[in-house]
């Protein structure tokens, strides 16, 4: 740790940087996470970097408000937004900016995100603290979530703390990766009820309208949301589905649109930008989510900031969200989802809802950015006591995962870490001056 880091730390300011496969021009919860969650901690003195793979021409490095610095590296990507695997490949950049930006604490953002992963293990090899925060819920039946556990496990045998974002995520995260429960925390999302503001006056008085806005993959259960939408539009001639997103079952609903003649009644917006979203959900009175599985549901938060009434299935950490007079909870069924929209529909011709405005002030009151920094800021001060560990303990760590040939890949990189010092000494990199806004 060079003389800079150690007077921020002093002055328990932290030096951070952000890792993951996933952040802006891309859109969605970890994207916004990180965002939100970089600008209060700069807000509130901190330096914070974020390192993640490039997008089209978006190459090098980019300021964004605040003087938030991103570093988006030469990477290609390999397969949905995630950098292929290589564990080596990008020692050399990594290190030169850990080095150069004087970082302290990594914290890696999605169990998705190999970026994540490769990023913490070497700023652990140089001797840094690593926080990794899991957006995500898996299963343990399928290959594919034996294999990602596996690969979670191996990854956060070394890692400082780990944080979750609901008390779900935070039971999934010890049982598929084997964390210990005292390292692991439970910091929720938050939302930007300021900017997800209510506005009735939006609204069709004489259609009751449903709003979805969710990527259109099957994890966020399109099939439900597509056998809904032929269910209820013949019965309800008075309602309307406005639906936000894109992904790879966009073609189901545009296909039961066109068999069914259903073009006046569901409107197709495909992608949006996160700045178009307020825009869409305030022309709702009712907000459905039909995730089949999802640790904490950011979407929910900001239709009810904006007053709609939502209607969600009861997954994961959703039922730990909102209160109950703000949502309808649904068992992943069409039956299910159904009756409790038809609920909604009769409260709303009743008039039996909480006004939007005190829904958007109780948002306000139980979710703030804000929050969510000083809760982090916590977890970086208590990972600063932590002792750093010789190779030879940090290997026994990694044997526990009882991947053998994984030690053999620690090993090749803190040997390509050494070859690399040798090669381009740190007294050789310039460190980077901060940018004061």
């Amino acid at each position: 740790m060079n003389l800079q880091t150690e007077t921020l730390s002093r002055k328990g300011k932290h030096v951070v940087c952000m890792a993951s496969d996933f952040f802006y021009p891309n859109t969605g919860g970890v994207e916004e996470h990180i965002y939100n969650l970089s600008l209060c901690l700069i807000k509130r003195g901190h330096k914070v970097i974020v390192i993640t793979h490039c997008y089209g021409e978006r190459v090098g490095v980019r300021y964004l408000t605040r003087g938030l610095k991103v570093y988006y590296l030469p990477i290609r990507v390999f397969y949905s937004q995630c950098a292929l695997p290589t564990m080596i490949c990008n020692i050399a950049i990594v290190r030169y900016i850990l080095i150069r930006e004087s970082i302290s604490i990594v914290h890696g953002h999605s169990a998705f995100s190999v970026l994540a992963h490769e990023v913490s293990i070497i700023g652990k090899l140089m001797g840094l603290k690593t926080v990794f925060t899991d957006h995500s819920l898996f299963g343990f039946a399928d290959m594919s979530a034996v294999l990602t556990n596996k690969y979670l496990q191996m990854c956060l045998c070394e890692c400082d703390h780990c944080i979750c974002v609901s008390h779900t995520g935070k039971e999934n995260t010890v049982l598929r990766a084997k964390v210990k429960a005292h390292k692991v925390s439970v910091i929720p999302n938050a939302v930007d009820a300021y900017s997800f503001t209510p506005d009735p006056s939006q609204r069709d008085p004489n259609y009751v309208t449903i709003v979805i806005v969710s990527r259109l993959v099957y994890r966020k259960g399109v099939d439900l949301i597509a056998a809904v939408i032929a269910d209820m539009c013949p019965r309800y001639p008075n309602i309307r589905f406005i639906i936000g997103g894109d992904g790879p079952k966009m073609w189901l609903l545009q296909e039961v649109r066109e068999r069914k003649g259903f073009q006046h009644c569901v409107t197709l917006l495909g992608s949006l930008k996160h700045s178009e979203v307020r825009d869409v959900l305030v022309k709702g009175d009712i907000f459905l989510n039909t995730s089949l599985t999802e640790a904490y549901c950011m979407a929910i938060v900001e239709a009810a900031s904006c007053g709609l009434k939502v209607v969600s299935t009861k997954v994961g950490g959703i039922p730990e969200v909102l209160p109950d007079d703000m949502i309808y909870l649904a068992e992943p069924n069409v039956c299910s989802i159904i009756n409790s929209l038809e609920v909604a529909i009769m409260d709303i011709k009743d008039g039996h809802f909480v006004c939007p405005y005190q829904c958007n002030t109780n948002v306000r009151t139980m979710y703030s950015w804000m929050d969510v920094t000083r809760r982090t800021e916590i977890v970086y001060d208590k990972i600063l006591l932590n002792k750093n560990k010789p190779l030879g303990l940090q290997l026994k760590s990694y044997l526990s995962c009882g991947v053998w040939p994984f030690l053999l890949v620690i090993s090749l990189m803190y040997l390509l870490l050494q070859l690399v010092e040798r090669v381009y000494k740190r007294k050789h990199i310039d460190i980077a001056r901060d940018l004061k806004l």
